[in-house]
């Protein structure tokens, strides 16, 4: 879960306001929180999830006044409200003096000022949760800590860097991939690189490296259809498929490093925990530079900002790609 400035535990807050500027957060740390605060079977009762663009004021308060029926403390949630709050500040002002005691209200915002009159309400009468994205060891743990949480199961710490490394830093897609390991290992209670191998390594890990190697033997055509096959089978791959080409260029450029320091093939391949088809990755070595994978990788990290603030496409900016890859590296 996103890195938060308050504690998580239920309390007896009677308004939350959970602020932060990528929404998949917000809505994640939401849910969890909704989860603490009423079971699921409760929610068609007890839970008014509210659309900001239709919904009043006085449709909100009329809700948290409303008792309860078959639960405890009835949830008005109202999402991306930063416009319903300006419209209705003054309103929403002297609902924080006196809340409710049976109604609980969430608001989601992209931004919170904390200098303002509603903002230092809030301090007495309710909870502000800030979610931040987590980065590196910080997100590690973070995926370690939901194992446990989620589904009682230890994630090696080399796994969690697997998992990273990827599938990319988007928390909630991180978090799928977890459910899904939990699921695949049924009984087991450790979660470890055999079973990132097994589950999704042939979708994207061995994916690219078969477009990689499709690029580099010359062949636009083989690389191209893999490319668009990962596509076409794995749903997920728009979110994934940088995080999974990176992967493996950030091994070519440190196995690179480590074969021009003097270390042997053998030592490399077990330095950087390498699987599969390990003569095919010393080949890939041997046809690239350690200057054309480090222009592959600022490549890369140039395509995810890209994705990322909808300059272009995954699909349209990793064939680019591809084809630089497989007609000459002056196109990277």
């Amino acid at each position: 879960m996103a890195e938060s400035k308050t504690k998580t535990k239920k309390g007896n807050e009677l308004i939350y306001v959970i602020a932060g500027e990528d929404e998949s957060l917000v809505n994640l740390y939401c849910q969890q929180l909704l989860d603490e605060l009423i079971e699921a079977s409760q929610r068609a009762t007890g839970v008014f999830d509210a659309d900001p663009n239709r919904v009043s004021i006085s449709d909100v308060l009329d809700e948290l006044r409303t008792l309860p029926f078959l639960t405890e403390k009835r949830v008005v949630l109202v999402r991306r409200a930063d416009k319903f709050i300006s419209q209705n500040r003054e309103l929403l002002e002297k609902y924080f003096d006196s809340p409710c005691p049976t109604g609980i209200l969430i608001l989601t915002v992209g931004n919170w000022d904390t200098r303002t009159r509603l903002a230092k309400k809030l301090a007495g009468s309710g909870k502000l949760i800030t979610v931040t994205q987590p980065k590196g060891r910080q997100l590690q743990r973070r995926l370690v800590d939901y194992a446990r949480q989620a589904h009682g199961k230890r994630l090696a710490q080399n796994a969690a860097e697997i998992l990273v490394e990827c599938i990319g830093d988007e928390l909630p897609i991180l978090y799928s991939e977890v459910d899904k390991l939990a699921l695949f290992t049924d009984a087991e209670k450790v979660i470890d690189v055999q079973h990132i191998e097994s589950l999704i390594g042939h979708n994207r890990i061995y994916g690219a490296f078969a477009v990689i190697d499709s690029c580099l033997a010359g062949s636009s055509a083989g690389a191209i259809s893999r490319l668009r096959n990962m596509f076409a089978e794995d749903k997920n791959a728009e979110y994934t498929v940088v995080g999974a080409f990176a992967f493996h260029f950030r091994r070519m450029f440190n196995a690179k490093v480590l074969l021009e320091g003097g270390h042997s093939p053998a030592d490399v391949a077990g330095r950087l925990r390498i699987w599969g088809n390990t003569n095919g990755f010393f080949a890939m070595l041997g046809r690239m530079s350690l200057e054309q994978i480090g222009a592959t990788l600022q490549k890369l990290a140039a395509i995810d900002y890209a994705i990322k603030t909808g300059q272009t496409k995954a699909n349209v900016a990793i064939e680019q790609l591809v084809l630089g890859l497989t007609t000459g590296f002056d196109k990277l």
